[in-house]
């Protein structure tokens, strides 16, 4: 037995409960997508810092004094 090609034609209660599965899931995903698109703003905004709140740190580093190379030198007398 073949389905009818029709869409308008009546769907049988296996069609009606896998289209309702499918708008079901379909709307689980798109709150789930609602959902981490809205936590993923909120965490954009809560990174930005506040405006007039900049600060900045000046470090000087000193140099570091370096012990004196030793050197080996081998005279040789022909």
């Amino acid at each position: 037995m073949s389905r009818p090609s029709s869409r308008f034609a009546p769907r049988t209660s296996d069609d009606r409960r896998r289209a309702q599965l499918q708008r079901r899931v379909l709307g689980i995903v798109l709150v789930a997508l609602v959902f981490a698109l809205g936590v993923a703003l909120g965490q954009a905004l809560n990174d930005n810092p506040k405006p007039g709140r900049s600060r900045m740190f000046v470090r000087t580093l000193e140099p570091s004094t370096l012990p004196p190379v030793r050197e080996t030198v081998t005279v040789t007398v022909p």
